[in-house]
């Protein structure tokens, strides 16, 4: 059987017994799970439906999830069966059929399926645990007995196989898992299932999630009884094509031969599984939205991208190869998942950039490691610059480090890593609230889920369906609300409540959203609010309308975004409130101030032309061919919402959130900043309407004032700006000068020192700064002589200048001026760069100045080896 004919001989079995089969859900985890950065089970997307949050679509499901894992990334090529990147097939009941019918399914499916003979294969079941306070899991045992699987052969194991869940609390419950006998030849006649062996090979996973666990540990039966199953794809494959790894089977096997064409080293098989794996990891990351970065996901994709790179190098791989492994995987798993051939565009430009990118410093910094290794020695300092400097992800540091049999300062290189974050000083932290806990409120309030009225109208006469309190706050279920629950990066509406009689009042400052649930927070200001009382809802129309005006902005921003840098845009992140926008897109650059402007432009464009905005329910198919944009990281049922403006040709996302009519609404669209949010990430914060009003009043106040300062008319401001600098910079290089020819470049350049047969200086000069330090810098290098590097620093008027020369001879040595001022200007609160034979930089700190000439010298040095 192929991996393809695997996958639909499975979902079809279960469609033909009732199942309804679902679509593979994103690597990226939907919104209201953070308790994952990727998805690594074939039930993740489905935790709505265990938690009881979302009704599921049926009460039988069946899937073929995309999956992701690293914690064992290190044994990937190593072992016969370690992937990051797999799919994971799962039938799964939610309180239909339980232990006997997963097995009859299971042991049908194995037979008449996938061909095994009865007499290979074995069962484990949970033996019970007394501190669960619960025996041997007989209902399972029951179960296959009575399809005649010998008692012989269900063999008991411990909790630490055979019972599954999630955390110390919640839904969990016991497992059976299948495997199959490979047969003596492979072990002993000793083995048995569950063990540490390679004869009993375990297939297939049966969860029977039956308990909820209390934070006692005590269980209590839960009243749903659900099944969770999974089989590897991979791991079938294995078996049905009869081969010894996984890397051997259909998916694999064209990924290894191009790994084979391409190297011109000896190409091993680690080296060539890790390629296969990564790069098909990569792929299917990129196609779900991940860019790479230094961040959360994006590190797991960086990671994974500089470990193909640098596998590819070792066996002898030319630069630029990862594009062909991007389409050996569409070629095998395209048609599977249509969306890897879609984002074509968009995961060769990820991959390129990243390629060449880390391409350019992999064999300087592979140079520098390997000098450190040579030498035996591998400290916190060195993997910072590693790190810091070149790029190299610390696991990847580490990984090459074992390689040659050394341990890295990982508590050092963390301490270098926190000097550096309070440097920064820009890092901000929050974590999301527990899903669980909101479920909790909403469904302690009323069973019954709260109907949103609020697409409609701005105000509901309804009825109070619970209320409580919890830790000082009070809570209100409403049987049916207008507040729109805070989800897509549109904050929660807020407003009030009041009772029909007049006897009660209470704002409403927030809402809580459980799945398709909600309850909202209140703070009473008269009278109190019982179940049962009818009530007036009503949403504060002015911050509702301003919301809406900038989250249709948004979507004008997304589509003006896409149009003029690439397809490649997505969105990565968003804040839509009352004041403000935010939006976090994938773009590798600084947009440029003319590509700033014909972004506005046409937003204000559109506004101007007037579109209307509809939004309608639909099918997710048919959202996709009508080329709706969908939000990584949200989860989408059968029935979607849509939302298109004009008619569609520009803008049309997916969407929860509310917004205006037509574009004109939203009156006016500024742009207050653009930067980075992280990296590969960019961030741009907007206003709209009154606010953009406000803003342009306050700019053009500010223009007056200026105007007034420097005694000329307003449209003279520029001008008369730019003599003003000149006068300054005039008196500033005269300054410098004079600093300059009082310092004896003689004098500074006795300072060199001897290291490693070159000439190296690395000194402080007072006062010079500027074209000045780069003069002196030239005249000193002309004392010192040949094969020389020189370093001088200058602290004047509160900042820092730096300036690097390094002849010919030592770049090729390795020191190269723009990668040294550029570590050393880092220590110094700035950043700077240039030429590998001179550069400049310049920092905010001057108490920094001696500590970033230290480094300078390190870096010299160690380059050369002194």
């Amino acid at each position: 059987m192929t991996s393809d004919e695997i996958r639909e001989t499975y979902l079809s079995f279960f469609e033909q017994h009732g199942h309804k089969r679902l679509r593979s859900g994103s690597l990226v985890p939907a919104s209201f799970d953070p308790s994952v950065l990727l998805t690594t089970a074939g039930m993740h997307p489905l935790k709505p439906y265990f938690m009881g949050l979302e009704a599921p679509p049926a009460d039988r499901l069946t899937s073929c999830q995309k999956c992701f894992r690293t914690p064992d990334i290190e044994n990937v090529g190593v072992t016969a069966r370690h992937l990051t990147f797999f799919e994971m097939l799962g039938n799964f009941s939610l309180g239909d059929y339980f232990k006997a019918g997963a097995a009859e399914f299971a042991w049908d499916l194995s037979l008449n399926g996938f061909g095994f003979d009865p007499k290979d294969i074995w069962v484990t079941v949970f033996e019970g645990d007394p501190a669960l306070g619960i025996g041997l899991d007989e209902e399972a045992v029951a179960a296959w007995e009575a399809l005649g699987v010998p008692r012989d052969r269900i063999v008991p194991c411990p909790r630490s196989e055979n019972f599954w869940q999630a955390g110390p609390t919640g839904p969990c419950g016991p497992c059976s898992e299948l495997y199959l006998d490979r047969g003596v030849e492979y072990g002993s006649p000793d083995d048995l299932p569950g063990g540490e062996n390679e004869r009993f090979l375990e297939y297939w996973n049966l969860v029977f999630m039956q308990f909820d666990q209390a934070p006692d540990g005590t269980l209590t039966p839960l009243p749903n009884q659900n099944i969770d199953t999974g089989l590897g794809l991979n791991r079938m494959a294995l078996i049905q094509q009869g081969v010894e790894t996984i890397f051997d089977t259909d998916q694999f096997v064209p990924l290894i031969a191009l790994g084979r064409e391409l190297a011109t080293g000896e190409a091993d098989d680690r080296a060539l599984r890790i390629l296969a794996d990564h790069t098909r990891g990569m792929t299917f990351l990129i196609a779900d939205g991940v860019v790479p970065s230094n961040e959360d996901r994006g590190y797991v994709l960086r990671r994974l991208m500089r470990r193909a790179i640098q596998q590819g190098h070792r066996i002898g791989i030319e630069g630029g190869f990862l594009p062909r492994y991007v389409d050996v995987v569409m070629e095998t798993m395209g048609t599977a998942y249509p969306e890897i051939v879609e984002e074509r565009d968009t995961i060769l430009k990820w991959v390129r950039a990243e390629e060449e990118g880390f391409g350019r410093t992999l064999e300087s910094g592979l140079k520098i490691l390997e000098e450190k290794v040579a030498a035996g020695s591998l400290d916190a300092a060195a993997v910072f610059q590693l790190h810091d400097t070149y790029g190299f992800p610390f696991a990847l540091t580490q990984e090459i480090a074992a390689e040659r049999g050394l341990e890295v300062d990982e508590a050092g290189f963390d301490a270098l890593m926190d000097e550096q974050r309070a440097r920064s000083a820009g890092g901000a932290g929050g974590g999301k609230a527990r899903v669980g806990g909101a479920a909790d409120v909403v469904r302690a309030l009323s069973e019954t889920p709260t109907e949103f009225t609020g697409y409609e109208h701005l105000e509901e006469h309804t009825t109070v369906a619970g209320v409580t309190e919890r830790d000082g706050v009070t809570y209100v279920k409403l049987a049916s609300s207008p507040f729109y629950a805070a989800g897509g990066g549109q904050v929660s509406d807020v407003g009030t409540i009041a009772c029909e009689d007049g006897d009660c009042e209470a704002v409403v400052s927030g809402v809580l959203r459980a799945g398709e649930d909600q309850a909202v927070t209140v703070e009473l200001r008269t009278g109190t609010l019982k179940d049962g009382e009818r009530v007036v809802a009503r949403v504060d129309p002015t911050a509702r309308h301003a919301t809406q005006c900038n989250h249709t902005a948004t979507h004008l921003l997304h589509a003006a975004l896409r149009k003029h840098l690439g397809t490649h845009v997505r969105q990565a992140g968003s804040a839509v409130q009352p004041d403000k926008l935010r939006f976090d897109f994938s773009h590798g650059q600084r947009l440029s101030p003319q590509e700033l402007q014909a972004v506005e432009d046409d937003v204000n464009g559109w506004i101007l032309e007037n579109h209307p905005v509809r939004a309608i329910s639909t099918t997710l198919d048919e959202a996709k061919a009508l080329g709706a944009m969908a939000l990584f990281g949200e989860k989408y049922g059968d029935v979607v919402r849509m939302v298109s403006v004009g008619d569609g040709s520009f803008s049309r996302e997916l969407c929860g959130g509310t917004h205006v009519r037509s574009t004109a609404e939203i009156g006016l669209f500024k742009i207050t900043s653009e930067g980075s949010s992280a990296s590969n990430v960019r961030r741009i914060e907007a206003v709209t309407g009154p606010a953009a009003v406000t803003l342009v009043r306050e700019h053009d106040a500010l223009l007056r004032a200026s105007a007034d300062a420097l005694r000329t008319p307003v449209d003279q401001v520029p001008d008369a700006i730019a003599a003003l600098q000149a006068k300054v910079k005039a008196a500033a290089k005269a300054q410098a000068a004079g600093a300059a020819a009082g310092v004896d470049p003689a004098q500074v350049a006795a300072g060199a020192q001897d290291v490693g047969g070159a000439k190296v200086l690395v000194a402080a000069v007072e006062g010079v700064g500027g074209k000045a330090l780069l003069e002196l810098a030239d005249k000193v290098k002309g004392q010192v002589g040949e094969d020389a590097a020189v370093v001088l620093g200058s602290a004047a008027d509160g900042k820092v200048g730096l300036v690097a020369l390094v002849t010919p001879s030592l770049v090729e040595r390795g020191v190269k001026a723009g990668e040294i001022v550029k570590l050393a200007a880092q220590i110094t609160g700035g950043g700077g760069g240039g030429r590998d034979t001179a550069a400049q930089a310049g920092g905010k700190d001057p108490s920094k100045l001696g500590e970033a000439l230290d480094a300078a010298r390190a870096a010299i040095t160690g380059a050369l080896g002194g």
